[in-house]
This record gives structure tokens, C-alpha cells and sequence, in this order.
């Protein structure tokens, strides 16, 4: 296939190290003292971009990242409040544009805490360390007999204090601390806690806004047609139909931006408002030019996908001699593991609002990554990057859809074309058949027994890159993509070797929430459990003993998989779901444990199947993330993940005929309804280990642990996603 973009090398290799987690923040955050010019007026006391304290008491807390349910903003400002000491009550959260000053804020990749719990520490231990300097100066005092408490100033020799507000404006006058003192664990009031959102209030009474609830003066409306087979274009079109509804304004052809994350192109209606839009797109007739995916069938790219995986392929890496070891068994075990295509499907669909005038261009979007944002709207218009201004608003979920703004491209186009604000839906139908798709995959994996010991391990794997979206031609997985649960496998197997299928691109590919983790997570599961099987050993037993001994993974971060880590969430997650214990006719219970993210999590779910009908009763998860700032957050990250989770195991399909998708709404790409919703149980291991992962994590072992619980229920083995092509759901 043919592909897709004219890469972008800046762009192509900012975003893979994006996904490979590793990067840096893009710059120190604003903690310089140049940022001290301004540190109070006779009203505020602002010592960086993340802090504004006022007279009254109230504190302002910029969060730079983007809250799609997940919590974040109340996450990263609480870690700056319990630095501060400060009064929670007294906080009101603002949501940072996109701008370099805020350091990286990519909201993906389970990164957010990860990456900036220290800086955002540093912010409210400066701001807290210059009122304190403030209040001793006023009482005359070395600094060392003042202690801070919920917005106060104490002196410990005495009972005065005095009140943050009262401070504002001599705070200011003090530089900024080069490195102020941090907190220990132990004197934390936030920082492992429960934490209520800041935002559920508005969330559940209606007032939070979303990108659709923006409105601009003078702002119009447009839906647009795009070609059903990716990368087609409009060969012509007629509007005169559209032209005679009520309220249409135009009809315009927006071009195709080659560019990872441009505009797919297409033909846009635009009116004064959105239903009018809607209809007009349907009253289109447009001849499209389908291009050189018009073929693609995911059923026969499967049976290719097959063929690629059990024939040997690229080498990946190789340890010892697995084709001895092989031939030296006393038992060959061996399955190919099969999964489609998925979507994100988010209740809020893709939509941008656009302003584009002289000079200067702000957009208003439920985006995931601000700054990418702004600099791809800076090349499109050939804007400097202080000429564009991005407006985050909340998303309404995201799990990596919004990360790719080709849809805020499409209102920029349409508001130049136009000269005013525009509004652009996606409606859900075009966001089930235009998106960035879950890659397709076929697994081959092959593993030889000496008694019950596993002597070597092949495994296969073969899907469409991500980086095919980014450059043109590839034909292999890239390297990061590797690492997710295949390369850095952590069973102790003294022969190995990892090698990797030829898969070209034919849908715009992507990552989704776990990305590769969900296809490695399964498959490397369900075949440990298949060994265990063929050994006729305990599952969990068997698992222990092939993660083996207690040891450490080095790597070229500060992050280092730790199997003693491994084998704790997995022996307290069966603990917790009665490892072992008799269930009624039809019950089974299964296991699997991954490391995604630099995080560990471990799930036992029971199932029961009757009737040839699946029910999932409870899911048991652990997770060890390291520090916790938030545990209410944690823990609905992971009641999310296994509701996520379950939904691909489920239903998850993307498939095609003649290059279309065949999907297109919540009817034939489900998600799991509340009736099918298990009971969900969470346990957090306590750990002072730095912050990791934790909005992804939790979804790679699902889908595993469900399918080897049906074979301890039924004794029936499912190797294939989704179960309801089984007839199972």
C-alpha cells in the first residue's frame, strides 16, 4: 500500500518517542528566575506558570495536560497544592493552553504523572518556600522557625500565623529558590490519598465544556464528506442539492494534507448550523476516485498475516538455539493467536473550532496533544507558532484518537477558505470509518517442554506499523513497538527468539489505549497458559515458576522491569479471587500479568459460561504503579480498563470489504453495556518506587485472563478476538 503521508522527520520521530515514553520534558518547566518579573502584583503572587495565589486566598493551578475523564487535572495540581500546603478548598483549577512554556503535554502514553510529579512538586515547594520567606521577614525570624499549614505561616516559637493571602505581596519581592525543599512521604496531605475530581461537579450537572459547547461570534458550521476508501479523493462532486436546504451557506472541497495528521480531505457543507450541515453532507453527490486501497479486505490480509507468521520471518533478536531445543523436546507446543482491527470510538466524537484571521489563527478542541496541535496548524498556514493559539477544552474520552488532530486541520482549512469561525463535527459514523485504526495482527508462538520446564520460546508477530503513518513504505514493526510485551518478555527462558512478519499499512494506523501491549499482552498470556496446560501444572503455579527467579531487567532509564514486582501482583491477585477454590458447574477462573508502561498489573477473573453464553462475575486486579498520588483515581483507571478491556474481548471488530469499513455506530461496534459489567475489584500495592503508568496498564490483561478462564470453565480454548464471532457474547 501506499501510504499515506510525505514524512515529516521532526514530527515523525517527536511522536515515536512520545510512544516509546522515553522523552524528556521538552524544557525545564518555567521555574526560571526570568519568570520572577512578575512574581506578584498588590493582588496575586505568581512565582511560575503553574501557581497564582491571591489576596483572597484563592489559588489558581494550571493544569497543562488534557482531562478526559481520567482525573488528571486534579492529580497534577493536588501534587502542587500538598507541596504548598495548601488548603484544598481554596483551589480552582485552569487549563493551560498549548504552549512549549508548559513543558511536554502530551496527554497519552500514561506519561502525565510519570513525567512531571517532580517538576509539579517544585512548583509548590517554590511558591511555598517564598511566602515562607515572606512571613519570617515580617516576624523578623530566621525562616527556620516557620512551618506552613493549610495555608497558613506558623511560628513554632509562638501561636501567631499568618494567612497565604496576607502574604501575596511581599512574597514576590524573594527569588526564586534554586532548589526548594521537598517533602517527605510522610508529610503528605494529598499526595496517596483519596482524592475527589475537581471537575465532578460539572461533569455530572451538566457545566463542564466540551468542544461542541464552544461558541464563537459569527462562527458557522460544517460537515464533511470524506472518500469511504482511505486516502481516495474526490474526482468531482455536486452541491446544488445541499445548496437547497435551509440554512446551508456553501459547499467546498477541502484537499487532502499529507501529513501524519492532516486533513483525509473531502467535500464540506457548511452552514449556519449543524444540522443543516448534516443534511446537506447527505444530500451530496460526489464521484470518488477510490485509490489503491480499494481492495482491502481484512478477512484475506488476515489469511496473509497467517501465512507470514507461521513461515519463518524477520529476525528481531535471538538468544541461545531454539531450533535445538526444539528437536531435544519432549513436547512441541505451539498457536497462532489472531485479533482485529479496533477503533476508539470515544462518546465525544472528533470536532475543532476554528478561527483563522490576519495573522493569527486560535482554535478551540478537545485535544490530547496542544502543542502538536499548534505546530501543525503553524505549518499548515505558514503562521509563526506564537500566531496560533490552541484552546483545550475537555474531552470527552480520547484513548489516543485526540492525540491526532487531522480534524482540527479540517476547521483550520475550512475557516481560511471562508474568512470566519468555523465549526467542524464528526459525526459518529465518520469517526467509525476515518480514524487512526488499532493495527490488525497474527501471532505465531512456539515453545518446546523438558518435563514441565520451558526450554524455548518463538515468537512471531506481524501487523501494520504505527510508523506507517509516518513514512511511506514500511513493511515491519518498528522497535518501540516491539518492546511492548514481546522483546521484553519477562519469562526466564534460556532460548529465544522474537522475529517479525511483513505488514503493510492500508488504513490509517495508530495507537490506542496499551497499543501493542493489547496484542503482545494477549497472545504471550494465553500461550504461558497453554504451556501450563500441556505440562499439566497449576496455572499460577506455572506462571511463577516461569517469570522465575527474582531479578532485574536493566534499561537505559530509571525505569527497570523488576520481576519481583511481577510475581507480587500476580500472587496477590489470585489471593484475592480464591485462587483455587471450587467453583459452581460452568465457573472457571483464569490469570494474566504484564508490565506496560513501567507499570505491573495482574488480573484473575472468573467467568462462567452456560448455555454457550459467557458471563464475566468479577475481575480482580492488582496493580503496582509505584506512588500513587490519587488512589480514587487509580482505581477508576483500572475499573475503566477492564471495562475497556472487555469490550474488545467482546466485540471489538474493525473489518472491511472493497476498502470500506464496515462498522459504523455503537450498534455493530459495541461497547459493554451495564448489564454485562462485572464486579470489579482493585487493590493498589503500597510502594515509595517512582510514579509510573497507569491509565493503560490495566487493559492488556483482560482479554487473556477471560480466555483462559473459559478454558478452565469449558476446557475449550479461544484464540481468536472477538468472542462474539464465537457466538460466545
Amino acid at each position: 500500500m501506499n501510504n499515506l503521508s510525505k514524512t515529516n522527520r521532526r514530527v515523525f520521530i517527536k511522536n515515536l518517542s512520545l510512544l516509546s515514553g522515553g522523552i524528556l520534558l521538552a524544557c525545564e518547566l518555567n521555574s526560571s528566575k526570568d519568570a520572577n518579573f512578575n512574581a506578584s502584583d498588590k493582588d496575586r503572587f505568581s512565582p511560575n506558570l503553574f501557581v497564582e495565589l491571591r489576596k483572597d486566598g484563592s489559588l489558581l493551578l494550571t493544569a497543562s495536560r488534557s482531562e478526559m475523564g481520567q482525573g488528571v487535572r486534579t492529580s497534577l495540581t493536588s501534587v502542587i497544592a500538598d507541596e504548598m500546603d495548601a488548603d484544598w478548598s481554596r483551589v480552582s483549577v485552569v487549563q493551560a493552553p498549548g504552549d512549549d512554556a508548559y513543558g511536554n503535554q502530551n496527554t497519552d502514553g500514561s506519561r502525565s504523572i510519570r513525567t512531571i510529579y517532580e517538576p509539579m512538586r517544585r512548583m509548590g515547594a517554590m511558591a511555598k518556600a517564598m511566602l515562607v520567606s515572606a512571613a519570617a521577614e515580617k516576624w523578623g525570624i530566621s525562616e527556620d522557625l516557620c512551618k506552613t499549614e493549610l495555608h497558613y505561616v506558623l511560628r513554632s516559637d509562638s501561636n501567631e500565623k499568618l494567612f497565604y493571602g496576607d502574604l501575596v505581596e511581599d512574597a514576590g519581592k524573594f527569588p526564586l529558590p534554586e532548589s526548594p525543599s521537598l517533602k517527605s512521604p510522610d508529610e503528605f496531605i494529598y499526595i496517596g490519598k483519596d482524592l475527589a475530581s475537581v471537575d465532578v461537579d460539572d461533569f455530572v450537572n451538566g457545566r463542564s465544556k466540551y468542544g461542541l459547547d464552544v461558541k464563537v461570534d459569527q462562527m458557522i458550521y460544517a460537515n464533511i464528506s470524506r472518500c469511504p476508501v482511505t486516502f481516495g479523493k474526490a474526482l468531482s462532486y455536486d452541491g446544488s442539492e445541499a445548496m437547497k436546504i435551509k440554512g446551508v451557506i456553501d459547499v467546498k472541497e477541502i484537499e487532502r494534507i499529507e501529513k501524519p495528521f492532516g486533513a483525509l480531505g473531502g467535500i464540506a457543507v457548511l452552514a449556519d448550523n449543524s444540522w443543516a450541515a448534516l443534511k446537506g453532507k447527505e444530500a451530496l453527490t460526489i464521484d470518488w476516485d477510490l485509490g489503491e486501497n480499494e481492495n482491502y479486505s481484512t478477512k484475506e490480509f488476515m489469511d496473509h498475516l497467517t501465512q507470514n507468521v507461521e513461515n519463518r520471518a524477520k529476525l528481531i533478536r535471538e538468544k541461545g538455539n531454539v531450533n535445538g531445543s526444539l528437536k531435544d523436546a519432549d513436547k512441541v507446543v505451539e498457536a497462532t493467536y489472531k485479533l482485529p482491527h479496533l477503533v476508539h470510538a470515544p462518546m465525544e466524537t472528533p470536532n475543532a473550532t476554528a478561527h483563522v484571521q490576519e495573522g493569527f489563527c486560535e482554535v478551540w478542541a478537545p485535544v490530547q496533544a496542544p502543542q502538536l496541535t499548534r505546530q501543525e496548524i503553524s505549518d499548515f498556514l505558514g503562521l509563526e507558532i506564537e500566531q496560533v493559539k490552541v484552546n483545550v477544552t475537555f474531552l470527552g474520552g480520547g484513548f489516543g484518537r485526540k492525540s491526532k488532530p487531522d480534524f482540527v486541520l479540517e476547521a483550520v482549512a475550512l475557516s481560511k477558505m471562508t474568512g470566519r469561525p468555523v465549526q467542524v463535527l464528526w459525526t459518529r459514523e465518520d469517526d467509525i470509518r476515518h480514524s487512526y485504526y488499532h493495527a490488525i495482527s497474527a501471532q505465531h508462538l512456539k515453545a518446546s517442554l523438558k518435563g514441565s520446564k520451558v526450554t524455548s520460546w518463538l515468537h512471531r508477530t506481524a501487523f501494520p506499523s504505527i510508523a506507517s503513518t509516518f513514512a511511506e513504505g514500511v513493511s515491519h514493526a518498528a522497535g518501540f513497538e516491539f518492546q511492548q510485551g514481546m522483546t521484553n518478555m519477562p519469562y526466564d527462558i534460556e532460548n529465544i527468539k522474537f522475529e517479525n512478519g511483513e505488514a503493510y499499512a492500508h488504513l490509517r494506523i495508530g495507537w490506542l489505549r496499551s497499543v501493542i501491549n493489547i496484542i503482545h499482552g494477549f497472545s504471550v498470556n494465553v500461550f504461558a497458559d497453554e504451556l501450563a496446560g500441556a505440562s499439566q501444572k497449576d496455572a499460577l503455579e506455572f506462571r511463577l515458576d516461569l517469570i522465575g527467579s527474582d531479578r532485574i531487567y536493566p534499561s537505559n532509564n530509571e525505569y527497570q522491569l523488576n520481576t519481583k514486582r511481577l510475581k507480587n501482583v500476580l500472587s496477590k491477585a489470585a489471593e484475592n479471587a480464591g485462587w483455587g477454590r471450587k467453583l459452581p458447574a460452568g465457573h472457571g477462573l483464569g490469570l494474566a500479568v504484564h508490565y506496560s508502561f513501567y507499570s505491573y498489573v495482574a488480573s484473575v477473573i472468573e467467568v462462567s459460561v452456560i448455555k454457550d453464553k459467557l458471563k464475566v462475575h468479577d475481575v480482580f486486579t492488582v496493580v503496582d504503579c509505584g506512588t500513587v498520588v490519587n488512589k480514587n483515581t487509580v482505581k477508576a483507571q483500572l475499573e475503566g480498563a477492564a471495562i475497556f478491556g472487555m469490550s474488545l474481548t467482546y466485540y471489538g471488530d474493525i473489518s472491511t470489504v472493497q476498502g470500506r469499513v464496515e462498522q459504523s455506530n455503537y450498534h455493530d461496534y459495541r461497547m459493554l453495556r451495564i448489564h454485562e459489567a462485572p464486579n470489579v475489584h482493585v487493590e493498589i500495592v503500597e510502594s515509595s518506587e517512582a510514579p509510573t503508568g497507569i491509565g493503560e496498564p490495566g487493559v492488556p490483561v483482560i482479554a487473556p485472563a477471560i480466555i483462559n478462564a473459559i478454558f478452565n470453565a469449558t476446557g475449550k480454548r479461544y484464540r481468536n478476538l472477538p468472542l462474539s464471532n464465537e457466538g460466545l457474547v
